[in-house]
């Protein structure tokens, strides 16, 4: 019988599975503008073919490959195809989708030079590219994380480590028992993913200075209390309802008089910063001190890739880097010090290959796309009866039809369609449906068809009530 070792080296060498995974994929790729958006109650239900024992010899790659193909494929979300506007999930550029499969076969430890110089070289470039494309500061450097909410967290351990630096407490040494008072300096709509990261970070949710927010869900700038050195000021870049950005420019003029510290998180809206006719939208950005964005949404690199960046990089080495005397240190950039992770993947190598597909006028098309579908579909829907409750600045679409029950009633009708996918929020303390223009893949007749789509949902809805 053939030893474990002997087994998987042949495979290794005959590429028989690792064709088989290609011949599935492609088949995927060749059906997904005819998949369900979402999986039908049909492909849930079989994901039981997936509760079983753990057996005691295992199975042949290609068993598990085909049954992962047959059972596993129809039960995704087909977020990359052209239909799906649920979360910003955004797609993947095939060419930055070829250098992620590329880099799976590297399997590369990225925290550190030594076990990865190409990762190191790719994330030193990247970072180089966003400073470019958002025009900021020279002095910052990126940390590659997962996405944006490991983003924010890493930005605001490093505002929380300069803060309380600049009022004299060294928190790594003496922790938070005692350290000065921080104020966290926040409107009624930041981000589930902020509020996760005050609470892991100890500050606490109640301990925040909520100010009030427009009817676009931008900080009012007039409402900001008197700021100080003790502050974290933070602000978004893309309301993920309406897509709104706040007053970067009004409000780092004020937090930076005082020395305060301005974070931004722009999961999705910053990348506004990198287009012609929407940079606007990010006036004064460049005056923050940190901001956190994601490579895997409107860039539309494959998954994962957050990026942190932080302008001040002793602050946020000193929050979150470890230490360790292994650990072989050299004089290129060592990826580790600049996220929280150490075993991390190769993140840098999508993003380059995103960034470098596109180029800068691509960057610019793609995303100038998306508002233009993003506006396409607006006016479709305002033109048979729905409410358009945002500026539809950038590619957020925020809806609701008369009252609370029949909006969410058009939802359940368009997510049981099986042709597209969106999803329910509150707005203002009603019913909303948000839909987020986020896929390279989308396009004019996607957006009609979206339109069919929740006209076919509303007529369904008057039949039943009539009947």
């Amino acid at each position: 019988m053939m030893s474990l070792k002997k087994k998987m080296k042949a495979e290794m060498q005959d590429k028989k599975i690792l064709n088989q995974a290609r011949d599935h994929a492609f088949e995927y790729i060749d059906q997904i503008e005819e998949m369900d958006v979402f999986p039908s109650d049909k492909n849930l239900k079989n994901l039981i073919q997936f509760d079983e024992e753990l057996n005691d010899n295992g199975c042949s790659g290609d068993i598990l490959l085909n049954k992962l193909h047959r059972y596993g494929s129809q039960a995704t979300v087909a977020q990359t195809g052209g239909r799906y506007f649920g979360f910003v999930n955004g797609n993947a550029i095939p060419a930055s989708l070829g250098a992620k499969w590329l880099a799976d076969i590297w399997d590369q430890v990225g925290g550190l030079y030594v076990s990865s110089p190409i990762n190191s070289k790719l994330e030193s470039v990247c970072e180089e590219w966003l400073k470019d494309l958002f025009n900021l500061p020279e002095s910052t450097v990126a940390g590659f994380v997962s996405g944006t909410s490991m983003a924010n967290l890493s930005a605001i351990a490093a505002a929380r480590f300069q803060i309380l630096k600049n009022l004299g407490w060294d928190i790594n040494k003496k922790g938070l028992n005692g350290a000065p008072k921080i104020r966290i300096i926040a409107h009624d709509q930041v981000h589930a993913s902020v509020k996760r990261t005050l609470t892991i970070l100890g500050f606490g949710t109640d301990n925040v200075e909520r100010v009030p927010a427009d009817d676009q869900g931008r900080v009012i700038v007039e409402a900001l209390p008197k700021l100080d050195k003790s502050c974290i000021v933070l602000l978004q870049a893309g309301n993920v309802n309406t897509g709104a950005f706040d007053n970067f420019d009004a409000v780092c003029d004020l937090a930076n008089e005082v020395n305060a510290w301005v974070h931004i998180d722009g999961a999705f809206g910053l990348w506004a910063a990198a287009t012609k006719s929407m940079s606007y939208l990010t006036k004064g950005m460049e005056k923050a001190s940190s901001w956190a964005v994601d490579g895997h949404k409107t860039l539309n690199a494959p998954y994962d890739s957050g990026i942190v960046l932080c302008k001040h990089p002793d602050a946020l080495v000193s929050a979150i880097h470890a230490t360790g005397d292994y650990l072989i240190h050299s004089e290129h950039k060592d990826p580790y010090l600049y996220g929280p992770e150490m075993s991390k993947r190769c993140r840098s190598v999508e993003l380059w290959a995103a960034m470098k597909y596109l180029g800068k006028n691509g960057i610019d098309e793609m995303i100038t796309g998306f508002n233009q579908r993003a506006n396409q579909l607006a006016q479709g829907l305002e033109k048979i009866g729905f409410t358009i409750h945002n500026d539809v600045v950038f590619n957020q679409v925020l809806v609701s039809y008369h009252d609370d029950e029949t909006t969410d009633a058009i939802l359940n009708n368009v997510q049981q369609s099986g042709n597209m996918w969106c999803g329910g929020t509150i707005w203002q303390g009603n019913s909303a449906i948000r839909l987020s223009v986020c896929s390279w893949m989308t396009d004019e007749n996607d957006i009609a068809e979206t339109i069919n789509i929740f006209e076919k949902a509303l007529s369904q809805l008057t039949k039943t009530v009539t009947t």
